[in-house]
């Protein structure tokens, strides 16, 4: 059994809890509660995340090189990576990704599958929104998931997110 690191890392939007094993990253996760915070153990690859997370806040990052590894099930891996080829400063709706997947009707499952994924942000799943352009659920809250749209916006050149609240 290999060993699992963690670290964490302050952000814009919130304390950022970081797991990996010897090879990959299997999670970035929002803090909710820092009183439940874990001794940091790092190694090369949560070095390397935690410079390319705080990268991406600075706005000089837009796609992440650190090897990541999730455990799912075949079509939650499916989902996954197609949540990667999302172009940064881009949305797609829950419908999109289903069609992408070659089935319109896993409109659900795709939304469940998404929920399920464990890597904030490397795995962007913020960018995927309802077919009218609402922000529909995230894990870190609508308020997170906002901030990362227009953190992208801001950064890619395109417009912000229309105001929810």
């Amino acid at each position: 059994m290999s060993t699992k690191y963690i670290t964490y890392l302050k952000t814009p939007i919130g304390l950022i809890k970081i797991t990996a094993d010897d090879n990959a990253v299997n999670s970035v996760l929002f803090v909710f509660d820092d009183t439940e915070m874990e001794e940091e153990n790092l190694n090369l690859v949560l070095t390397q995340c935690k410079t390319e997370l705080a990268e991406y806040f600075a706005g000089k990052r837009k796609a992440f090189d650190v090897p990541i590894h999730q455990e799912g099930t075949e079509f939650q891996k499916k989902v996954w990576n197609e949540l990667i080829k999302i172009p940064y400063g881009k949305t797609v709706s829950y419908n999109d990704l289903a069609k992408a997947l070659d089935n319109v009707k896993s409109i659900r499952a795709v939304g469940a599958a998404n929920g399920k994924n464990q890597i904030s942000i490397i795995v962007p799943c913020h960018r995927v929104i309802g077919s009218d352009g609402s922000l529909t659920g995230y894990a870190g809250g609508l308020w997170r998931k906002k901030w990362l749209l227009d953190h992208e916006k801001e950064f890619s050149g395109g417009e912000k997110q229309m105001e929810m609240f």
